[in-house]
């Protein structure tokens, strides 16, 4: 961790973790650790990626053939019936996606009393520089971490006369009773190897885990499942799980563990050196008093309003969001979890979480998580095919409202949560996908494939109208509200408009052999309503009523993320948004929805609704002392959404970027007088340096490619520039 002479990069506190929610965290993207830093009786945690319970019902968990009666319905509806949705299923029971659960703890227990007072002086932290999770006290030390470049987990543990008893425990919190498990335990060359293998009730399917034990001095013997260390200067422990159908060969993957070096050091080199830089990009320094810099993390929760807070949280959120980011982007739990018994499975929740968590991938330069982003869609793009075919009967791509990462079938729905009826999911889930090509100045041909995709789905699907030739978009749905006057699935749903109409224009954009056809689709959908309250209205069809106290605020898509309304270009609507979030409620105070509240307002320029989002964030014991997040006030249900959304909170109060425009400083609330923001990227291709101070403000940009653009400062005045790739444009402010 640095010097408190600028922002830490980490996290401390004085004691080992009670919760296992408030472990310090760890991984690649792959695999993930949670560390309690107990010198007596330390547990690590292990998760990955794959990890997820098998529910066994195939029939399903396919989407449902409904597109014969599609016809029928969007009569139904069209002729005012609005109840008609309700029974556009296939009678199917509720299903949720396959849980995501731990694998097993990494248990290292020293015997009672062997060498004293383990608790004196002790200290645990994690380097979000390196991603080492370390704890300490008295002689004893214990480091963790997740290697990005041999994906496996380390840990290494150094003490005088290190005695130590080591196994795999799958003994967490709701593991199933059913759960078969095989233990073994067997002499390898360096040392000993620890296996673990976990059966689920379901089927065949299986997980295995391997931990290969080497100890330096003393002597090192098996007491199966376990092995037992006496009097060792340090133990280093190599482990890896794999989920799998049928039997495993846990002596192949042994001997894979002992082809890395056995050198705790040269690990770590081999992994910092493709994590420090991924990190170090992007840095926020809101010049917080070192003394406050200094508490640990729990201490510092305590403090909602010192910046000395928000600097840590931006540095953890990065952290965790790398970490989580791989073979996946971030789950609802981001990768981690010390419970089977996952809130809302820990899934993939489509409809606005994943979206949130990521929200600060291409800004915060994170192209690591824009990637695992873009390979789950491309690997659920057959899924998606299916769900067009099956309920909508058309070409192109529907994507699902939740995801195991297994399959991207729409088949978790219900009366009060039609989400097989949600057709807004494809383009909200390439949005991020297109921001980052504009960032790079590059057409990604998967992107491309997927956007022509969705206009596809849309040429198909959009073929009724309404009294003034219109298209139609019917059925339709607003995740996860419902008119007050009417039941969820119904027509012309503000997202649902925003997304046909971007999705559209952006596969033209890319397509240009479709573009005249695309655009001319985009054309013929209806405008946005405002409503008789002054608001934009989540449903844009005549008559039926909003329903303002709700967590998603999924009609004002339009503003955040895309720029379909702005106070620049459209300041209408952009004043009829304004009244629309002013008008929302948090229903449950669930921390997505106070963010993505943030957020959108920042767009609208709004500071003092930005500062009221965050500041119920901040004061509503939503972190945990691991700077993980809670679903709820009061840390109640773990979940990544605050601690993963709330960096791209921060930078766009300070910065927004489209490919034509630079907003500096658009919603600095007054309690943030002074800072640096450096490194965010912007999608007209610069990287930026911000500082600002009482009465000042400069804006060093970066571009790597020549543009003209537009910059707008708080005060909302219009400055057009033009940048060369490789010279440096400077620009200065007053009065802020």
């Amino acid at each position: 961790m640095t010097a408190t002479n600028g922002p830490v990069h980490g996290t401390w506190e004085p004691h080992p973790a009670a919760r296992w929610e408030d472990g310090f965290l760890s991984g690649n993207g792959h695999h993930g650790a949670l560390a309690f830093g107990d010198p007596n009786a330390e547990r690590v945690v292990v998760t990955h990626h794959t990890l997820v319970r098998p529910s066994g019902d195939g029939v399903h968990r396919r989407p449902p053939r409904l597109a014969a009666g599609l016809p029928a319905l969007q009569d139904r509806l069209l002729a005012g019936d609005r109840t008609a949705a309700e029974g556009f299923t296939d009678g199917r029971p509720h299903q949720w996606a396959q849980p995501f659960h731990p694998a097993f703890q990494v248990s290292l227990v020293r015997p009672a009393g062997d060498g004293g007072d383990y608790r004196r002086d002790y200290r645990r932290d994690v380097d979000f520089t390196t991603g080492v999770v370390r704890a300490a006290c008295a002689g004893w030390t214990s480091r963790v971490f997740v290697s990005r470049a041999d994906d496996v987990i380390v840990q290494h543990v150094t003490a005088p006369g290190l005695t130590l008893d080591i196994s795999l425990d799958h003994r967490l919190p709701g593991a199933p009773a059913g759960l078969a498990v095989g233990h073994g335990a067997v002499v390898a060359p360096e040392g000993a190897l620890l296996s673990l293998r976990a059966r689920y009730p379901e089927g065949d399917r299986a997980f295995t885990g391997v931990t290969l034990v080497v100890a330096t001095g003393g002597t090192l013997t098996l007491a199966p499942p376990c092995a037992h260390v006496e009097g060792a200067r340090s133990v280093l422990l190599l482990t890896r799980v794999r989920r799998h159908t049928g039997e495993l060969d846990v002596t192949v993957r042994g001997r894979a563990l002992r082809d890395l070096p056995m050198d705790y050091d040269e690990l770590l080199d081999r992994h910092a050196a493709l994590h420090r830089p991924a990190y170090a990009r992007v840095t926020l320094d809101l010049a917080a008093g070192p003394a406050e810099r200094a508490l640990p993390g729990s201490e510092l929760l305590k403090r909602p309003r010192d910046p000395a807070l928000l600097e840590r949280l931006f540095a953890a959120g990065r952290y965790h969001l790398l970490s989580s980011g791989g073979l996946f982007p971030p789950r609802l739990t981001g990768l981690w979890t010390g419970d089977w018994n996952t809130a809302w499975s820990g899934a993939f929740t489509n409809d606005a979480n994943l979206n949130l968590q990521t929200a600060s991938a291409v800004a915060a330069d994170l192209p690591e998580v824009t990637e695992a982003h873009a390979a789950l869609i491309q690997r659920q793009l057959p899924d998606w095919r299916d769900n067009a075919r099956a309920v909508f009967g058309t070409r192109g791509v529907v994507a699902p409202a939740h995801t195991d990462g297994e399959s991207g079938h729409s088949y978790h729905f219900s009366r009060e949560y039609p989400l097989h009826l949600w057709t807004a999911g494809a383009d909200w889930l390439l949005k991020p996908l297109v921001d980052h090509d504009e960032t790079q100045g590059t057409r990604d041909p998967r992107t491309a494939s997927a956007l022509a995709e969705v206009a596809l789905f849309y040429d198909d699907f959009l073929t009724r109208t309404d009294g003034n030739g219109r298209l139609v978009i019917v059925p339709s749905y607003s995740p996860e509200n419902r008119p007050a006057n009417a039941s969820w699935g119904t027509i012309n749903a503000a997202m649902d408009l925003s997304a046909a109409r971007h999705a559209l224009l952006t596969a033209a954009r890319y397509h240009p052999e479709h573009a005249d056809r695309w655009r001319a689709l985009a054309g013929r959908l209806p405008p946005h309503r405002i409503n008789e309250d002054g608001a934009l209205a989540e449903w844009a069809w005549p008559g039926l009523a909003d329903s303002y106290d709700h967590r998603h605020l999924s009609h004002l898509y339009g503003v955040w993320p895309l720029e379909e309304i702005t106070p620049y270009d459209t300041p209408d609507l952009a004043a009829a948004a304004r009244r629309a979030l002013e008008l929302r409620g948090a229903e449950n105070d669930s921390a997505h929805g106070h963010l993505h509240h943030a957020l959108i307002a920042a767009r609208l320029r709004d500071g003092d609704r930005v500062t009221h989002a965050l500041g119920q964030v901040l004061d509503g014991d939503f972190f945990h002392a691991s700077l993980m997040s809670a679903h709820y006030p009061n840390r109640h249900v773990y979940n990544a959404d605050a601690a993963h959304t709330l960096p791209a909170v921060l930078i766009e109060m300070l910065l927004q970027s489209t490919p034509h425009r630079l907003v500096l400083l658009p919603a600095l609330p007054p309690s943030l007088p002074a800072g640096r923001l450096a490194g965010v990227r912007t999608r007209f291709g610069a990287e930026v340096e911000l500082t600002w101070a009482p009465g000042r403000a400069t804006a060093v940009l970066k571009p790597t490619r020549t543009a003209r653009i537009e910059v707008r400062t708080s005060s909302g005045d219009a400055q057009p520039i033009d940048l060369v790739a490789g010279e440096d444009h400077v620009l200065s402010m007053g009065a802020w």
